[in-house]
């Protein structure tokens, strides 16, 4: 699913210039980045929520809400065994999509960063 992507996408790349310095110091204490990969995605899209508020994340997820609840369930039972998130708050609903699609962004930033390399 690629709803909002590019917008998550742009607060992952906010994310890193943001943090270019700690990235870099974190990559110093470890070069082979271990750490600082391991924990990339848990700091860019763990740590806060991306949307406070049920207006703003009913705002947020618009007329796809139906389609990102369906999507959350299946990466759950797929991923858990059974679904976690309360799907009847729309606050919840976007924050654990916008946490399994930072897995993707993590993830394709990595490949890139290897592809360098």
């Amino acid at each position: 699913m690629d709803y909002k992507k590019e917008e998550l996408k742009e607060y992952f790349d906010d994310y890193i210039e943001s943090n270019k310095d700690l990235i870099n110091e974190q990559k110093e204490i470890d070069p082979s980045g271990n750490d600082w990969f391991h924990d990339l995605h848990h700091w860019a899209f763990n740590m806060d929520y991306y949307i406070i508020g049920t207006y703003q994340a009913k705002q947020w997820l618009g007329d796809m809400a139906f389609d990102v609840i369906g999507f959350i369930k299946q990466y759950e039972e797929d991923n858990f065994g059974e679904v976690y998130t309360d799907l009847s708050d729309p606050e919840k609903v976007v924050n654990m999509y916008v946490y399994i699609i930072g897995e993707e962004i993590v993830n394709d930033y990595l490949n890139e960063l290897e592809e360098v390399a």
